[in-house]
């Protein structure tokens, strides 16, 4: 099996994903739909010599001792990959995720205007969740290009692993890889506080120390861009305040009230007719109203305030999917699958 050819394949597809796994041909995903290469299942031996032709003596001793392992690798000529290899019933396995070497900008991904202001922010916090291969990484790249082109700050990023590379423009761009450059994302945010950063990058909120340090940062003048594998609004500020004990929460709602921005939720939904797929958002803007829900641990009324605030920006999920649908661009189908109330969505269905 030549896996340079594969990766060729993935790029040729416009495939996201490749999987290599025991007793299948090779995997790839196109348009969020798995595809089945023509070729014969793959063996332990040659998943083995194939994944193991990849890595470095270390890399395969962690491999072997933690029994998990998470790099980047970068194909010349081709483009660069996020691998996650692990071990299936004795086998071991891999699955790439294709990362383009071209940054996309705010325009091309079909992003709200919110997110050009969350950029353009000197302070706080801005949330980019979302489920994974919603295309989270992708967001918070053409944010940080955006800063990059427009304004001179030192930005760095913390990243598991670095997936999109920045060359410096009006920015200096720092990109640290966690096991590689740091020993762990917290670790790597409690030092970055002493490197005079302007816009702090952290590629996954995973813990409370991680998340504690976050808002300290957001909130003494720097600003902090992060994901979190939430599905909306009201839920990513619930989880950031639950990861907190009982008797910590309460200041962590005044923290988040005061230093939250704004927080983007997407998913990737099929084309309706034709290939790709298509960004559905919904968008919190940090208003008073919100600050004060937040602090009166009324988060439920969240998307209320949501669909009441689109003067500021904001829209929840089921009032993209209905423009979406009503320009043609999703089935009627995948709009269902994915509202999170249909009699609401029906009636806002019904006044268009």
């Amino acid at each position: 099996m030549d896996l340079k050819e594969l990766l060729k394949s993935v790029i040729q597809y416009k495939a996201s994903d490749l999987h290599l796994t025991d007793r299948c041909p090779p995997i790839m995903r196109i348009d969020g739909r798995l595809v089945f290469l023509q070729m014969p299942p793959l063996t332990k031996e040659t998943l083995k010599e194939v994944i193991y032709g990849l890595l470095s003596n270390e890399q395969i001793h962690k491999f072997e001792a933690e029994r998990e392992l998470d790099f980047s690798l970068a194909v010349p000529g081709i483009d660069r990959f996020r691998v996650n290899m692990h071990i299936q019933r004795g086998a071991v396995e891999a699955a790439f995720r294709r990362i383009p070497l071209y940054v996309p900008s705010v325009n091309e991904l079909g992003l709200p205007v919110a997110v050009t202001d969350f950029a353009k922010k000197t302070n706080g916090l801005v949330l980019i969740t979302g489920p994974t291969g919603s295309g989270k990484t992708t967001t918070l790249a053409a944010m940080i290009d955006l800063i990059n082109n427009d304004q001179s700050c030192m930005i760095t990023c913390i990243e598991d692993p670095i997936e999109y590379v920045h060359t410096n423009k009006k920015s200096v761009i720092k990109q640290r890889e966690v096991y590689s450059d740091t020993l762990s994302f917290a670790e790597a945010l409690k030092r970055c506080l002493r490197q005079d950063p302007d816009v702090i990058v952290v590629g996954e909120l995973r813990d409370l120390e991680t998340i504690s340090t976050a808002l300290t940062a957001a909130e003494t003048g720097h600003l902090v861009l992060a994901t979190l594998h939430t599905p909306d609004a009201a839920q990513t500020i619930e989880r950031i305040i639950d990861v907190f004990p009982p008797h910590q929460q309460q200041q962590v709602r005044l923290q988040l009230s005061a230093c939250l921005q704004g927080v983007v939720s997407q998913t990737l939904l099929p084309r309706a007719g034709g290939e790709g797929r298509v960004l559905a958002t919904e968008v919190l803007v940090a208003t008073s109203a919100i600050r004060n829900l937040i602090r009166e641990q009324a988060i439920e009324q969240i998307p209320t305030s949501i669909q009441t605030g689109m003067q500021y920006g904001m829209h929840t999920m089921d009032m993209c999917l209905k423009d979406l649908f009503i320009n043609n661009l999703i089935s009627y189908e995948d709009a269902m699958i994915h509202v999170k109330n249909r009699e609401e969505f029906k009636q806002l269905l019904d006044r268009r």
